[in-house]
């Protein structure tokens, strides 16, 4: 009886340990889940920071509607600073997805994956996020960079897009991007507005966002003249727009003219591009077939 006593007591021992461990570690835990939720509302601050603590237990006055309320009122002033942003920079994002690839408490790396577009070029961008913290002091880095650019000016990005593969350079791939995209534009908005004002002189065979814009002369069947309007990206990220003036006339036609006058053409052109600029050098050409039509 005794014997059987002793074990009961023991057991109970046991037993009461166990519970003190299991407290102690709930204990610990709870300690845990309190400094997760400094860190957590550490980084945000107003309607956003007093969500996070109601949903974290730190009831506030109101209820649940008043933090409902706040965190719509939070979610469309962060839509507002979103499409100011767009705005501001021209780039629109349309799917951001985030990999957690590593996470060792003093190194991060994420895989991210970007698509969006910047006026008509639609783009997509992975790359690797490393983040490595040293006491109070964090560092990033980006690796593994890889863009993919749907554009019919393709030719001209090619080597520019493997320099910043190469450089991993994303600020400089973005700069460049809206600064091309602006100059395309640009370009479509001068041939339209010139298709638009002359429509029996202007013909825009590959639409307005080519780099082709022909001018007829309505009386010499065959004899054009090509507005080649191309933008070119350097392998540095300097966008540069170039304007050519190119000519098609038959060998009957050729007759009717100087041939000097003929060939330098271009270099005429050239010379009003660089003194009047691109839109008054185009209005003095296509003036001047508009009105060879009316004679």
């Amino acid at each position: 009886m005794e014997k059987m006593s002793d074990e009961n007591t023991k057991e109970v021992m046991v037993l009461e340990s166990e519970i003190e461990r299991l407290q102690a570690e709930v204990e610990a835990l709870q300690h845990q889940q309190q400094e997760n939720n400094k860190d957590i509302t550490f980084h945000y601050s107003g309607q956003m920071e007093n969500a996070l603590a109601f949903m974290c237990g730190q009831r506030q006055e109101g209820g649940k509607e008043m933090v409902m309320f706040r965190l719509k009122e939070e979610v469309e002033e962060l839509e507002e600073d979103v499409k100011l942003q767009t705005e501001i920079n021209g780039i629109t994002l349309n799917s951001c997805t985030t990999k957690t690839l590593q996470n060792s408490g003093r190194k991060l790396v994420q895989q991210l994956s970007l698509s969006g577009n910047c006026s008509e070029l639609v783009f997509q961008v992975e790359f690797q996020l490393s983040e490595i913290k040293d006491s109070e002091r964090s560092k990033r880095t980006v690796g593994d960079l890889n863009v993919v650019l749907d554009s019919s000016d393709l030719q001209n990005f090619s080597s520019f897009l493997s320099r910043v593969e190469e450089s991993r350079d994303l600020l400089l791939f973005f700069r460049t991007l809206r600064t091309f995209s602006d100059r395309c534009d640009d370009r479509s908005r001068t041939f339209q507005q010139f298709k638009d004002k002359y429509p029996s002189v202007i013909a825009l065979p590959g639409g307005p966002r080519s780099e082709v814009m022909t001018l007829n002369h309505p009386k010499l069947p065959g004899c054009m003249l090509f507005i080649h309007w191309s933008v070119e990206v350097s392998r540095e990220g300097v966008v540069t727009p170039k304007i050519n003036l190119l000519t098609k006339i038959p060998e009957k036609a050729l007759q009717l003219f100087p041939s000097q006058a003929v060939g330098g053409a271009a270099e005429a052109f050239e010379s009003l591009l660089r003194i009047l600029g691109p839109e008054a050098a185009l209005e003095s050409i296509i003036q001047a077939v508009s009105l060879s039509e009316e004679t």
